[in-house]
């Protein structure tokens, strides 16, 4: 049975900055969750606040969060392999944290924020340190943006830490609000409220848990009427790992679907390690589960198993050795079904997804209907062209409207499937100038404190040639369409999103699997896709306008979604 360990660290009490109120009671609040065996039911919870009973060794180590003791810990406590296999550590920080020199810190009682990487945590180095302790997953709660009195603007979260799910309390440039009214901070109390909840609406993986926090702490910071907004945002690496149980007591069968065909996945890229991680996951959820039995048994014989066959969980198989596996459920018998052969490929496609080299024996009846139905290889649709038209708004400085028009372009429409299209507009070619003015560049940066806007300048005159470009942003049913083709460089996992919805835009890719988009994507219509430079996105934007926006100098809630 796998095993839950997880270390809850509150710092109230500041040397050099300034105190906080609910930190030590944030985390005190995640270590009664994880220790109660109704809920958490964690093996061993190591808590640091100012007042906690110290580590029982010889000698003891001191629990009060300052660098000292907190370096030693983290030392000494990984130095050798404490979990395993499907084990999994919990890491909950609430306090400041610090961006020095582009690393993330977190601030311990006694750092001094005149010498941050002689007295803070790196939040790299930790990561290292943690995932030394040999368990597969290390999750990190990070609620360390909190406002520290300083003007520098500049919080964690920049870092990707490597190997891990890291669950950060705000945006780098956000606050993270205690709230006086509930003795908590926001990030930690809709943490263990999504936590508790129970059904088909809980949080027990990494996706959803991320989705509930997304929503649930702006409503918080709304409800109580804090002046900015607060939206946490989480970090997974690599990004199977979204799909990672958190709970499995509350997993449900089609979690462990989901699972089952990330192992799959990662077997197909020759990520093993990975992939036997993904399996054990499975068997978390399922114990008994044949195909993920399986899997272990031929990855720890052979490395891999590309020719390993799945068959349905009551079929018996002379090459399954000699585990003996009790069934959760009664065996189901099955009339007997004529022997067929269909490839891994076909499977996988049917559920969006590609595969290679794998072979199915002895799959149902409801299958070999589905697969005698699908629709034969047909041509594309030729694309269609036209003009479009659409409204031209002008603002004034005060948001106002002072013009509506209403002009035409020219659209092309491909067929990526038959039922899925792509739309791209004509944009003529034409010289502006692109960059920033120096004046543009002074303003946004004193209002959003950050030096970046300075590599707008200086301004410069760029001609640009005719071009297409995207109607819209691609959408997941888009990128699940051009996925599904043959790889040419790298593979595409199909569906990467956090938000689900095949209009929704794409999310979570990378630009090396954006650039295999195109290419896959030229492959199939016969003409050049690339993704766009950076002066033909400016120019694109700008529209022919001069001005910060292309409606004028002033965004509004009635022209775009945007956050202050």
């Amino acid at each position: 049975m796998a095993k839950n360990w997880a270390i809850a660290i509150g710092v109230n009490h500041y040397d050099n900055l300034k105190n906080l109120h609910f930190a030590k009671r944030d985390a005190e609040a995640i270590d009664i969750w994880c220790k109660h065996p109704l809920e958490g039911n964690f093996d061993r919870v190591f808590l640091f606040t100012e007042d906690s009973p110290a580590i029982p060794v010889n000698p003891p180590i001191s629990t009060k969060p300052t660098y000292g003791s907190l370096r030693r810990f983290l030392r000494a406590q990984f130095d050798t392999p404490l979990l395993g296999a499907g084990d999994n550590l919990w890491f909950f920080f609430a306090g400041h944290g610090k961006r020095d020199q582009d690393r993330d810190y977190l601030m311990l009682s006694d750092s001094d924020p005149g010498d941050v990487a002689g007295s803070a945590l790196s939040v790299s180095w930790i990561t290292e340190r943690l995932r030394r302790c040999g368990a597969d997953n290390v999750v990190l709660f990070l609620d360390a943006c909190r406002s520290d009195g300083s003007r520098d603007g500049r919080g964690i979260g920049l870092e990707q830490p490597q190997g891990v799910i890291t669950f950060y309390g705000c945006d780098p440039k956000m606050v993270s609000y205690e709230i006086d009214e509930l003795q908590q901070g926001a990030f930690t109390y809709a943490l263990l409220e999504a936590l508790r909840i129970k059904g088909t609406d809980n949080c027990a993986t990494v996706e959803r848990l991320y989705d509930r926090l997304r929503y649930r702490v702006p409503e918080i910071v709304t409800r109580y009427q804090k002046p900015l907004i607060q939206r946490p945002y989480a970090i997974a690496e690599p990004v199977t790992k979204y799909h990672l149980i958190l709970l499995p007591q509350q997993a449900t069968l089609k979690d462990a679907e989901t699972l089952k065909l990330d192992a799959v996945r990662e077997e197909r890229r020759k990520n093993y390690a990975l992939a036997r991680q993904l399996w054990i996951r499975v068997l978390a959820i399922s114990p008994a589960d044949r195909d993920a039995i399986d899997a272990i048994e031929d990855l720890a014989r052979s490395g891999n198993r590309q020719n390993r066959d799945i068959r349905p969980s009551n079929e018996p198989s002379s090459n399954r050795g000699t585990r003996q596996v009790r069934n959760v459920r009664p065996p189901i018998s099955l009339p007997t079904l004529p022997t067929i052969r269909v490839t891994r490929r076909q499977i996988l496609t049917t559920l969006g997804l590609t595969g290679a080299g794998i072979t199915v024996f002895g799959v149902g009846k409801g299958i070999q209907q589905h697969l005698a139905n699908l629709p034969p290889s047909e041509p594309l649709p030729s694309a269609k062209t036209g003009k479009f038209e659409f409204p031209v708004v002008t603002v004034n400085n005060k948001g106002e409207e002072i013009k509506r028009e209403t002009k035409q372009a020219e659209y092309r429409a491909e067929y990526l499937n038959k039922n899925v299209l792509l739309e791209m507009v004509s944009i003529p070619g034409g010289t502006f100038m692109m960059g920033t003015e120096d004046a543009e560049i002074e303003r946004l940066v004193k209002k959003f404190n950050w030096d970046g806007f300075r590599r707008e300048k200086p301004q410069h005159e760029v001609t640009v040639p005719a071009f297409w470009m995207g109607k819209y942003p691609i959408t997941q049913k888009q990128w699940k369409a051009i996925a599904a083709l043959s790889k040419i460089d790298i593979d595409l996992q199909p569906d990467p999103s956090f938000f689900k919805g095949d209009d929704r835009p794409v999310t979570n890719v990378s630009w090396n699997e954006s650039v295999e988009f195109c290419k896959r994507l030229s492959k199939l219509t016969g003409k050049d896709y690339r993704l766009p430079s950076e002066a033909e996105w400016e120019y694109a934007c700008r529209a022919g306008t001069t001005t910060p926006f292309h409606f004028g100098e002033t965004i509004t809630g009635d022209l775009a979604n945007y956050e202050a």
